[in-house]
């Protein structure tokens, strides 16, 4: 088509992230100068309806934020309130959270690779039109989200919102009889799966595109941050989880009613966590079967380019699956399954990574345990300032595409930072206005 020097691209509906959205670009003169992703949910008042609630509800409530990961709530939630009141759980327990929590990476990558972003890279509008011509890949996906959904309904005792867990642990441990039935009938089969998964995958045709920016995830000594960790950035700085917010600050975007991260001090400015952000910061203390998946797949020690960060997420399946069939093949239940968390005046912070990255939270509580403050800071706000300026730069290379093109191609592009899902409906919507 014919460059056109202004334009303005105006989409409509963002169903694909948390909450609802839009986005909007304007060209001048041949130049992206203004792109907005619009966040116009509605205030949804979790850390509000928390306040006054008593020190062993957070992880039911804040549970419910997302259908996706609310294990990674939970798991932050309840380290937080641990801290608060000076408890630290052992590791018989420690170890049957991390397990639950690779329940929720495998089942989130799963819909993420196979039901969200493989349709962009095969050119189908959704995961119904590409099953008809690749049945056996989709079977796998599902395969692998039922055995992720798996290991949530038997430790978490159901899939969504698991009622299991508890401050302090959980409510009962599963039988290990039951836990080595569920290695032998779904996760060691899932094994296979998840290893075919980086392979097709590798084999997408990836657009030339690199973010280069500064990344920020948990590390976890000796091992890949799922359950614990403190933050580190790619530039090297390293600080405390207690120190989040001093390191991380959230203002108000006059164009979304979700608040923008961004890194404090020397290197100030937007980040980005997630699977990519883990995978360049972790990337050593991957198990040696999802290091050799990565290596053959064509991934070296850091992914700078968005649009394999599906590639990420596939390694990344691989290693949540070997670390469940590891943590079952030494599990001993805990027993108790809890420790008594007595409630004290304190202030307690909890970070873990959900499958989408970083996830950040913070209580205050009174002796008598309750909260009188509470802040949540998920993935996807993180994110937001670098999807924008990402955004700009990709617009700005591909000018020349036609509006439908140019949709397609920012639907995938946002979709490689997998925002958080509110609805599964085919999100772009899109309006054009030429000067």
């Amino acid at each position: 088509m014919t460059h056109r020097h202004d334009r303005a691209l105006h989409v409509g509906a963002l169903a694909r992230v948390e909450g609802e959205g839009a986005m909007h670009v304007r060209i001048d003169g041949g130049a992206v100068t203004d792109v907005r992703l619009q966040i116009y949910e509605p205030p949804r008042f979790f850390e509000a309806f928390l306040r006054g609630r008593g020190h062993t509800e957070p992880p039911d409530i804040t549970a419910r934020i997302c259908g996706i990961c609310p294990v990674a709530y939970q798991m932050s939630a309840c380290l937080a309130i641990e801290d608060a009141c000076g408890v630290a759980v052992g590791a018989p327990i420690a170890e049957l959270r991390r397990l639950l929590y690779c329940g929720e990476w495998i089942s989130s990558h799963a819909l993420h690779v196979y039901l969200l972003h493989a349709p962009d890279f095969l050119g189908y509008p959704g995961v119904v039109e590409m099953a008809r011509d690749h049945r056996g890949a989709v079977e796998r996906g599902l395969a692998l989200k039922q055995a992720g959904n798996a290991v949530l309904e038997l430790v978490g005792g159901r899939a969504i919102h698991p009622v299991n867990v508890r401050v302090g642990g959980f409510y009962r441990a599963p039988a290990p009889e039951d836990l080595r039935a569920l290695a032998r009938d779904t996760l060691r089969p899932a094994l296979d799966h998840a290893l075919a998964t980086v392979e097709w995958v590798a084999g997408f045709d990836f657009p030339d595109f690199t973010t280069g920016r500064e990344l920020l995830a948990l590390t976890d000594t000796g091992r890949y941050p799922i359950d614990r960790g403190e933050p580190r950035t790619s530039t090297g700085r390293a600080f405390r989880v207690q120190d989040f917010e001093r390191n991380i600050v959230e203002t108000q975007a006059e164009h979304s009613t979700a608040l923008h991260a961004s890194l404090t001090g020397g290197g100030a400015g937007a980040y980005l966590t997630g699977p990519v952000a883990r995978y360049a910061l972790n990337h050593a203390v991957l198990s040696p079967l999802a290091k050799e998946a990565a290596a053959a797949a064509g991934l070296g020690p850091r992914c700078d380019n968005p649009f394999r960060s599906i590639l990420v997420r596939a390694v990344e399946l691989v290693y949540a699956v070997d670390e469940v069939l590891r943590l079952i093949e030494a599990y001993r239940p805990p027993e108790p399954p809890h420790v008594p968390v007595p409630p004290r005046a304190a202030t307690g912070y909890g970070a873990t990574e959900a499958p989408r990255g970083t996830l950040f939270h913070r209580y205050e509580l009174d002796g008598a345990g309750t909260i009188r403050g509470a802040r949540i800071v998920p993935p996807t706000s993180q994110n937001q300032p670098a999807i924008e300026d990402d955004l700009r730069r990709f617009v700005q290379d591909r000018l020349d595409l036609g509006d439908a093109r140019l949709t397609a191609a920012c639907e995938q592009a946002i979709r490689n930072y997998d925002p958080c899902i509110s609805c599964a409906t085919h999100f772009l919507d899109l309006t054009v206005e030429r000067t």
